[in-house]
């Protein structure tokens, strides 16, 4: 069998992704606590990046589904030192059964899985963040019963998030209003392939206008340099998901953050604590969906 890779949602056909929120909510209930499916293998973790949310929840994951999970930096293996990506893949394949991977730019996460002869998991790319987005899924329709026709509003940076969300949303049926400055709207390779379902904006009322959950992210990602930092804060000011922005959304909203939350910036200490809020829920969903997905790719 052809072995299958994870690095963006367009990687999973709809009927794919429905299956694995349909695995993952079995995983979440415990009805298949017994289920071992990666009894005697090997899962490998290469982290450029540091992590909380995405460490834990895979290797908790791995460790429940019977395997045994390798955390290793970049730095504690010979890419430090030069070895080519190429070369690592190749080793890394001898060893293990899967590869999860969290790093900067997507091209490496790309090159990786070439020359891989076992699934690689983008566990976080510059441009991409699959796993989070299916964990978000499961959320959003534990909340609203649904995917299809629900109606997402994005508040804040174009990154990652964005870019996999916009992906996720022409996926499953979903509409989807972006709001962000000029200048940090989603990349412009995401949104060329986006259909009608896909708005950008710039007022974020205009976003959250009817919408069923309000969505945001950090403003300052991992790697930004010092003086986009400085353009990033006073560019963002009126992006904050607060009481105001919240009342022009439904009042049924969901508010989701992929955490982690810089409270009294991208989002209000109200609202993240507040009974709109799903957060913690759809962090959670982290791990059952990644057990999905792991169960899914490795054979």
């Amino acid at each position: 069998m052809k072995k299958r890779d994870f690095l963006t949602i367009r990687d999973f056909t709809p009927t794919e992704i429905a299956a694995l929120l349909e695995r993952a909510a079995e995983f979440k209930s415990g009805m298949t606590s017994g289920d071992k499916p990666l009894f005697g293998k090997s899962v490998g973790m290469l982290f450029y990046k540091t992590s909380t949310r995405t460490r834990i929840s895979f290797e908790v994951g791995i460790y429940q589904l019977g395997g045994q999970p390798l955390y290793i930096t970049q730095g504690q293996s010979q890419l430090s030192r030069g070895e080519p990506i190429a070369d690592t893949a190749r080793v890394f394949s001898r060893y293990l059964s899967g590869i999860v991977i969290r790093t900067f730019e997507h091209n490496i996460a790309a090159e990786f899985a070439a020359y891989s002869s076992v699934p690689v998991i983008n566990g976080l790319t510059d441009t991409h963040h699959p796993c989070q987005i299916i964990a978000d899924l499961m959320t959003i329709k534990e909340k609203k019963g649904r995917l299809e026709g629900i109606k997402i509003a994005y508040i804040g940076d174009g990154n990652n998030v964005a870019n996999s969300l916009i992906e996720g949303a022409l996926q499953m049926g979903m509409d989807l209003a972006v709001a962000s400055p000029e200048g940090y709207e989603p990349s412009p390779g995401i949104l060329k392939d986006a259909a009608s379902r896909i708005t950008v904006v710039t007022d974020p009322k205009d976003a959250a206008a009817g919408a069923d959950c309000l969505y945001t992210d950090v403003w300052i990602s991992m790697g930004d340099k010092e003086e986009e930092i400085a353009d990033k804060q006073s560019k963002f000011a009126a992006y904050q998901i607060n009481g105001k922005l919240l009342s022009y959304a439904k009042p049924d909203c969901t508010v989701l953050h992929c955490l982690p939350a810089h409270r009294g910036q991208e989002i209000t200490d109200a609202v993240i604590e507040g009974p709109n809020s799903a957060v913690f829920d759809q962090a959670e969903n982290r791990l059952h969906t990644q057990k999905a997905v792991l169960e899914m790719l490795i054979k």
